[in-house]
């Protein structure tokens, strides 16, 4: 690592971890830009003009253009003092697929212009800029995307928001390090083999009694949690407005079990990344399904939640 970057690895390690950032004086920078540069350089060939010409108009429109510079310089750095940022909970996506950050820019102050979000490591996390206006007394959101590369909680890269407004004179900015990480599945493989066998087993949400009755026998029982929409009886529930799904009167439900030693692959991360094609295809096919991990074990279940909780295990599994 050359001197460049372990500095700015240093910098950076100072900042705070926190979802929420104030902007005060202390955490905003301000350099004038190439512009601004050029508009300095400007006024002073046009200050040595007047002097070695006597020309007092000459003076009263350089220093009239030296106030407005300086009053650009006050104007930029306000635009940024004072605001609050917060960061939203960011979904939890899969490998290699973009995950939208949410930013909240409050401001207690008059209306802000022209206030910019990026990445601060722009050259792996992209160029593009983010553009927004803070109305007066209220707040606005931001949206930037980060593309997690592998499974895992990948930390949220540092953030820069800054601002040229009004003439682009000055650049006035802040770092900001979010506390949060995005949670990254592993990615499905594609395309993946078949599920295991499934086996059957009595479903043990409903008392033997109830299986004798007439909504069992009929096929028919009410809906619950981690149904699938395959199951539900849309005619029956258009004619009588209750939500019902399809059932047997022994209601004999098939149950998956996706564990370790079925999902062969060359290494673990094929693995994982099998599991994880199984856990979707189960759901999508409304298989109640427990998941085997070495040294971790999720319960028979069905449904988003178990979903989630399976995807979870994949991705946080070492």
């Amino acid at each position: 690592m050359n001197p460049r970057a372990r500095l700015r690895q240093w910098w950076l390690s100072r900042l705070p971890a926190t979802d929420t950032w104030t902007l005060t004086q202390g955490n905003i920078y301000i350099l004038p830009t190439k512009a601004g540069l050029v508009y300095a350089l400007t006024l002073l060939l046009m200050l040595l003009a007047s002097i070695n010409y006597q020309l007092n108009l000459g003076y009263a429109l350089t220093f009239l253009l030296a106030g407005a510079g300086l009053v650009s310089m006050h104007l930029t750095h306000g635009t940024l003092r004072g605001l609050t940022l917060h960061l939203r909970p960011t979904p939890a996506v899969f490998a290699g697929d973009a995950a939208l950050l949410e930013v909240v820019l409050i401001n207690p102050g008059s209306e802000r212009h022209g206030v910019a979000l990026h990445f601060e490591d722009r050259a792996t996390h992209g160029p593009s800029f983010v553009w927004t206006d803070v109305p007066a007394q209220g707040q606005a959101s931001a949206r930037v995307s980060v593309v997690p590369p592998r499974r895992g909680l990948q930390p949220v890269p540092v953030l820069v928001i800054e601002t040229l407004f009004p003439f682009g004179l000055f650049r006035a900015w802040t770092l900001w390090r979010p506390a949060a990480a995005v949670l990254a599945w592993p990615r499905p493989e594609t395309p993946a083999p078949p599920l295991p066998p499934t086996r059957t087993r009595p479903d043990d949400h409903q008392p033997q009694a109830a299986r004798a009755e007439g909504a069992e026998l009929d096929g028919v029982r009410a809906w619950r949690r981690g149904d699938s929409l395959r199951q539900v009886l849309w005619k029956k529930v258009a004619r009588s407005g209750e939500l019902v799904s399809r059932d047997t009167a022994g209601h004999a439900a098939r149950e998956l079990t996706l564990d370790w030693q079925s999902a062969r692959g060359a290494d673990a991360e094929q693995r994982l990344s099998r599991l994880a094609a199984w856990v979707l295809a189960a759901e999508h096919e409304g298989h109640a399904y427990r998941l085997q991990l070495p040294g971790r074990e999720l319960p028979s279940g069905r449904g988003e939640p178990q979903r989630r909780a399976a995807l979870e295990a994949l991705a946080l599994w070492h």
